[in-house]
Parts: structure tokens; C-alpha cells; sequence
């Protein structure tokens, strides 16, 4: 019989009707796992937000382990980790919706000065500026993927001029995607630049000093991707000069130091790491898991495949 960890109790309820066929043992790969079970696991589906240091080493003592489950659609924090002869999976799709709402609403906050009226609003003072719009404004966004895609499915209604940058050109049904080589001539146009790709080598420090000094005046930086894909320095620089503005769910580093001169940088909006984080996960994590076993038990290739080690 197939042995899935999970790391949660609500993730063990969802998937209570798979134990016929399936063995579904809790382990959060904190605590240390029943030595009666772990020469049996087969898959082990990796917490939320699972970043202690060496915590992926306790996967090298499972010796029938064949695939590794993840919540996040990231996997870069995992792949090093990893035991050889393992398929890792990621969560595509999981945090798609919850990333783009929270896209929306930081973009929104940001030109609708929604930081300022809740500075007002605490100080008793009635203050009415005149702001800046979305709509009629130029949108860039950088990534194609699950979560791109669902950006740009929320920002239509909104009358605003999107533009899609992908790892390479294409068109699709609905529009084109533009090559990331094309992204310095785009951003200087753009009103808002959101950022939702996944951090690799090729987006490391993809937002550079001089892909920011190529943005223009007033222009709005949103990063839902990892901190590590925008050069901190050079976004303080532009922060501190009042030239850009910045909503940012990821930092680099993160979390945020306390004392960190990110925080109190003029014209930012930070939040910290929340894209995925609402009650419509736990649900769509126990969707992935579910068509994973069920593809394991019928022999069919599992879905969201990222690498094999």
C-alpha cells in the first residue's frame, strides 16, 4: 500500500476517504518521524512555508521515498535538498487566485494612497489628494505561469493596457507574450510593473539598477515573486531619491530585519510573504495532493513535475 505523509491534520481530514487504499500518516518533518514508518513512505507532502535550515535533510533517511510533494508553486528553497532518485512536485495552481488577489490589492492601495488615508485615519486628519487611477494606465506583467495568468485575468476588468512578459515570445489565444529580453524597452512605458516569476538564475537580480533607472517617474514596482529577483540597494536608492514607488509581499532578505531601512522607505508597501496565505489553500493543497495519490495508484505520470534528482 502506498504511504503519503501529510503535515496536517486538516490535510489528513480532507484526504480521509483515500484510506482504503492509501496509508496517510501526519508528519510535519519537525518531529521525528515513527521509526515503524519510515522505511514504508512513499511520498512525503512538504509543509507551508517550510524554510527551517537542514529541514529537508530528515528525507535522506526514507528509503522507499520516491516523490516529494510541495505547497508552493517555488521549489528553488527544495531542489538543493533533495535525495537523488526523487520526482519533486510543486503546487501549481494552489496560490494562483490568492497571489493575484493580493496583486490586485496592493496595486490598488498603491495608487489609490490607501497607506496615507490609514495614516490620516489615525491621526483624526481629513485629507483628499488628488491620486492616481488604474484604470487607462499601463500595466507590465513579468511572468507567464499560473499565477501570471491569473493576474492579468483580474486587471482586465480594471480598463487598464496590459502587456505579458514570458521566458520567450508567443502568442496565445487571448494575446502576446513578450520575451524578458524585451522587458527594458516595456518598463519604460509602464505605470505598474508586477513581478510574478519563479526565482532561478536567469531572474536572480532580474530588477537591477538599471531596469529600475530605465522605469519612469511615479512609476509602481509590485513583487509577489521572491525578494531575490529585485536588487534591494537599488530599489532603496530609488525608494530614497522619491522617484518609484514599491508594494512589495517579498523582501530580500526575509524576513524583514526590524531595523531594516525598507521599512520606513518613502512611497512602500510591505507585506510580509502573504500571497498564498488565506483559507482557500488548505483546500486546493488536498486538490494537488488528491490527483497526485490518484495518479500514483492508477500509474500514470503525476502532475506539476519540476524535477527529478
Amino acid at each position: 500500500m502506498l504511504t503519503v505523509t501529510v503535515p496536517s491534520q486538516d490535510l489528513l481530514g480532507r484526504l480521509a476517504d483515500l484510506a482504503d487504499r492509501v496509508r496517510l500518516v501526519r508528519w510535519d518533518l519537525a518531529a521525528p518521524l515513527d521509526p515503524d514508518v519510515a522505511p514504508d513512505v512513499d511520498v512525503v507532502v512538504v509543509p507551508h512555508y517550510f524554510v527551517r535550515p537542514g529541514g529537508f535533510a530528515v528525507l535522506h533517511g526514507l528509503p522507499r521515498l520516491r516523490l516529494v510533494q510541495l505547497p508552493s508553486a517555488g521549489f528553488e528553497h527544495a531542489l538543493p535538498h533533495m535525495p537523488a532518485g526523487i520526482t519533486l512536485c510543486n503546487g501549481r495552481g494552489v496560490h494562483s487566485t490568492g497571489t493575484a488577489e493580493l496583486a490586485l490589492a496592493l496595486t490598488l492601495a498603491m495608487q489609490r494612497g490607501l497607506p496615507d488615508a490609514v495614516a490620516a485615519q489615525a491621526e483624526g486628519r481629513w485629507s483628499s489628494p488628488m491620486l492616481h487611477s488604474l484604470a487607462d494606465r499601463r500595466v507590465v506583467v513579468v511572468g507567464a505561469g499560473s499565477v501570471g495568468a491569473a493576474v492579468v485575468a483580474r486587471l482586465r476588468p480594471f480598463e487598464v493596457d496590459v502587456v505579458q512578459v514570458g521566458r520567450r515570445a508567443r502568442d496565445t489565444a487571448d494575446d502576446h507574450v513578450h520575451a524578458v529580453t524585451e522587458l527594458p524597452g516595456l518598463v519604460a512605458d509602464a505605470d505598474v510593473v508586477i513581478l510574478v516569476v519563479p526565482l532561478d538564475a536567469s531572474t536572480h537580480h532580474l530588477v537591477d539598477a538599471d531596469l529600475l533607472a530605465r522605469m519612469k517617474d511615479g512609476a509602481l514596482l509590485v513583487n509577489l515573486a521572491r525578494g531575490k529577483v529585485v536588487d534591494t540597494d537599488a530599489l532603496l536608492a530609488e525608494l530614497s531619491a522619491g522617484r518609484l514607488r514599491a508594494a512589495l509581499d517579498v523582501t530580500d532578505p526575509e524576513p524583514l530585519p526590524p531595523d531594516h531601512p525598507l521599512w520606513h522607505a518613502p512611497n512602500v508597501l510591505i507585506t510580509a510573504h502573504q500571497g498564498g496565505n488565506t483559507d482557500a489553500t488548505e483546500p486546493r493543497v488536498a486538490a494537488v495532493v488528491r490527483r497526485m495519490i490518484e495518479d500514483l495508484l492508477a500509474g500514470r505520470e503525476p502532475q506539476n513535475v519540476v524535477a527529478r534528482t
